[in-house]
């Protein structure tokens, strides 16, 4: 039953091998000769090429371009999650534990390093893969004991087991998987093979973790399982060639112990051929040694999930693999090889002394030779005999054709270097227009590495010490949210943008406090913390000017109040003069009116009772003007008194 698994396993991991390696591996071998500036007869790029420089334009925009990722990851150090607390959690300790506790491994275990590592990959080949493994490890502490019956102390070690996820970058040589599948979680079954050690693999067999079975230690060599694919010479002893399976597995073939034939666990029901290969199948993890079982188990995790995670550099729909810096530098590099060797096979013919010479004439048996101080034999004249020879001269346009197409490039490969940065205009709305684009290009690829490669990372790691460490690490649904700073060159441009910003700015503008933090945070100073601190502190307003400047803003408040009064005084008095002009015209034509009367009155002659009736009339109308003139006057009296009362009541308030 044994066998069969392996047959059933090693028939599919056969023909995805086959379609890897016919429609990838050698483009995956030239990109890792053009980052290691390696020559091999293959890259000529024409039948006379002598030269065999290769142009270091492609290292330069991969390493730029890992920078920039690994800038945009670690920018902010060991920092590359959060976890998002329950909102009726009002304790956020745990929470706080469990980042720590994370971060303390994975810096223990060199995270930092092997997630670099598999960046670096995903520039080259265009895809970057990670294991998770996790493990049972022996912790050596230092620690003192008390001695029994003496008033000493020991000091010694102490062995504490501990359990550790590790991280381990996958070479896409090493890699297998479904070919119609365009992720990790929808294939078949995924496939990590490659050379171990043979004690490693005995070790596993101590511990009870492998089968103890006779594999031997030798396997045929295999260039492509190497950890390089171009070095020529590859060390063939003590190492086994291991094919770790994790996937979908017939459920009869990993039940079974013995040797009997398969019963169909669908019953004696008539059923297709596609439901009898794939109609009952289940999650395992199957480990195979030269060609030998070694391991077969169901999926161990409680989540169901394989220990791989992987992500595109720039993603091509619908498929696996990806596209890297190497894929998108490949035709310029062979242009500038192409121009480079070319230039430097002309220099061997120009610039490398040559004679031209009569045969008939030297002395028999000579061997010409031309260097310092050589003596050369002549039947003759030599200077009938012997001529200086040139081809021509070499062209100088092969560098600068090879120059441009550095910068088609580094134009196609969305990178940028500090010689090519020199000769970008200097103004910064310049500046920024020609990174905008390298800019974009990076965060497409930091989003698939956020959303494919690092939130499935922090969550598998989660899950592995929720199952196999309970105690220290708490099971609950956790939230991560991955944590990600602008890249170097981003950061740079962000940088010179508030710089400029803040010489518009005068000192005392609110904003320059806040410009001011955001490039200090921006920034790699060692001290950045402190200079923060430091900000915050002296951005805090001093309690003695505060203290002054609210007694000089009641002081300010008191003379505008004191104004407003002062304004509504004199407009109240040109109100009441208003009035009494309004009264004064009112009775200027009744005394107009008794002035003419009592003139009538008095120039009268007789004394009738005409007289004396029109003179009671005249006294009768008198009395009235001077009664009305004596109600208006009380009424100027008395609104003069409710305005004074006004003004008093005022100035009490005040």
């Amino acid at each position: 039953m044994q066998n069969k698994l392996v047959e059933w396993i090693k028939g599919y991991t056969d023909d995805w091998r086959r379609h890897r390696d016919d429609n990838y591996l050698e483009d995956w071998k030239e990109y890792e000769r053009m980052w290691r500036g390696v020559w091999a007869a293959e890259d000529s790029t024409r039948s006379s090429e002598r030269s065999r420089i290769t142009s270091p334009a492609t290292q330069q925009a991969i390493e730029n371009h890992t920078a920039e990722i690994e800038e945009a990851v670690f920018g902010q150090g060991d920092h590359l999650f959060d976890i998002q607390d329950d909102m009726k959690d009002s304790d956020p300790r745990d929470v706080e534990y469990i980042q720590n506790y994370i971060k303390q491994n994975n810096k223990k275990q060199k995270a930092r390093k092997y997630i670099g590592d598999s960046i670096l990959l995903a520039s080259i080949y265009g895809t970057g893969i990670t294991e998770v493994v996790v493990k049972k490890v022996t912790q050596f502490n230092p620690a003192t004991q008390a001695m029994p019956g003496m008033a000493a102390m020991a000091v010694g070690v102490e062995q504490k087991e501990v359990v550790v996820v590790a991280y381990k970058p996958i070479n896409p040589q090493n890699f297998l998987i479904d070919p119609t599948a365009s992720s990790i979680e929808e294939a078949l079954g995924v496939a990590i093979e490659e050379f171990v050690s043979a004690h490693v693999v005995a070790q596993k067999v101590r511990e009870g973790v492998y089968r103890d079975t006779d594999i031997g230690d030798d396997s045929p060599p295999d260039e492509k399982l190497e950890p390089t694919m171009i070095d020529e010479n590859q060390y063939n002893d003590d190492k086994i060639r291991i094919i770790r399976y994790y996937g979908l597995v017939p459920k009869a073939l990993l039940e079974s112990t013995d040797e009997e034939e398969i019963v169909d666990l669908l019953g004696d029901e008539e059923v297709s051929d596609l439901m009898e290969e794939y109609g009952d199948l289940v999650e395992a993890i199957v480990v195979i040694g030269n060609d030998k079982l070694l391991k077969a188990e169901k999926n161990p995790y409680m989540m169901q999930d394989r220990p791989v995670v992987a992500y595109q550099d720039d993603s091509i729909p619908n498929r696996f693999w990806g596209r890297g810096i190497a894929e998108k530098a490949y035709n310029m590099q062979k242009g500038i090889d192409a121009q480079l060797r070319s230039h430097l096979d002309s220099l061997s013919l120009t610039a490398v002394p040559m004679m031209a010479m009569d045969a008939t004439r030297l002395p028999r048996g000579s061997k010409f030779e031309v260097r310092p101080g050589k003596t050369i034999l002549t039947n003759g004249n030599p200077a009938e005999i012997m001529m200086p020879f040139k081809f021509g001269s070499t062209d100088t346009s092969n560098i600068e054709i090879a120059n441009k197409f550095e910068g088609m490039l580094l134009q196609a490969t969305g990178t940028l270097d500090s010689a090519g940065m020199q000769t970008q205009p200097a103004g910064s709305g310049e500046m920024s227009i020609v990174l905008s684009s390298i800019i974009k290009k990076n965060k497409r690829t930091l989003v698939n590495f956020q959303d494919q490669y690092l939130i499935p990372l922090i969550e598998k790691t989660a899950h592995r010490f929720m199952q196999f460490d309970p105690e220290n690490f708490p099971v609950k649904d956790y939230n991560f949210v991955v944590n990600s700073s602008l890249g170097m060159l981003a950061r740079e441009v962000e940088q010179l943008q508030m710089i400029n910003l803040m010489k518009t700015l005068g000192p005392d503008s609110p904003i320059m406090p806040i410009l001011m933090q955001g490039v200090i945070n921006n920034s790699s100073l060692p001290n950045k913390t402190a200079l923060l601190e430091q900000l915050a502190q002296a951005s805090q307003p001093n309690p003695e000017a505060q203290q002054l400047q609210q007694a000089q803003t009641q002081m300010q408040m008191g003379l505008i109040q004191a104004q407003i009064a002062d304004l509504n005084t004199k407009a109240q008095k040109q109100q009441a003069e208003a009035q009494q002009v309004m009264v004064d015209t009112q009775l200027a034509p009744e005394e107009t009116k008794a002035k003419i009367i009592s003139s009538l009155s008095t120039n009268s002659q007789g004394g009738s009772e005409e007289d004396k009736t029109f003179e009671k009339r005249v006294r009768i109308a008198e009395l009235m003007i001077k009664e009305k003139n004596a109600d208006l006057k009380e009424l100027d009296i008395k609104q003069n008194a409710e305005i004074v009362g006004l003004q008093m009541r005022k100035g009490l308030t005040k």
